[in-house]
């Protein structure tokens, strides 16, 4: 079982659910390492994800992810946030539930279209926002379900929803 000390924090979840900020400001407050797999892959490819999908593909991009993922998972005590579909691959999820405490963040499909209303750096979400946000999420539905625990970040501010976190991490972990 997880062993609170040694193993990782896992934000899964779909984009715009606020995982990179509730979990660099989880991190910050536990005093651990925060790792985005995005950022990861971004700083290792030398160019934005975006430019990935565009010149190299998604197929590419998921496998960039994998090995970001497997790679970050050797480590401990870290806070590590991942994109969107990164659960889209058995094996990811494998790994992340394995190798970790494994939090899903959701939110509202409207919630998720206000939130990233504006963001053009998505590539999944050309075209019309709304209809591509429903799509995705109806395509990803129950792959977010390993998770050990779910917040549902609607209407929420980071401090509620990282209070909320850290208060399941005392009551699973004793902390």
């Amino acid at each position: 079982m997880f062993a609170s000390d040694k193993r990782n924090i896992i934000f899964i979840g779909f984009m715009g659910t606020g995982k990179s900020t509730v979990g660099a400001s989880l991190a910050k407050r536990m005093g651990w390492t925060w790792v985005d797999t995005d950022q990861r892959i971004e700083a290792e490819e030398g160019r934005p994800i975006s430019e990935l999908f565009e010149k190299e593909g998604e197929n590419y991009f998921r496998q960039r992810e994998t090995a970001i993922l497997q790679s970050v998972l050797k480590n401990r005590c870290q806070v590590v946030t991942t994109g969107g579909g990164i659960v889209l691959s058995p094996l990811n999820r494998q790994l992340m539930r394995e190798n970790g405490w494994v939090v899903a963040l959701t939110a509202s499909a409207d919630e998720i279209v206000r939130r990233l209303a504006g963001d053009a750096t998505r590539p999944l979400l050309r075209g019309s926002l709304e209809e591509r946000v429903r799509r995705l999420l109806k395509e990803r539905d129950g792959l977010y379900d390993f998770a050990h625990f779910k917040v549902d970040t609607t209407g929420k501010t980071i401090e509620d929803v990282t209070a909320e976190i850290e208060k399941a991490l005392a009551q699973v972990f004793g902390q």
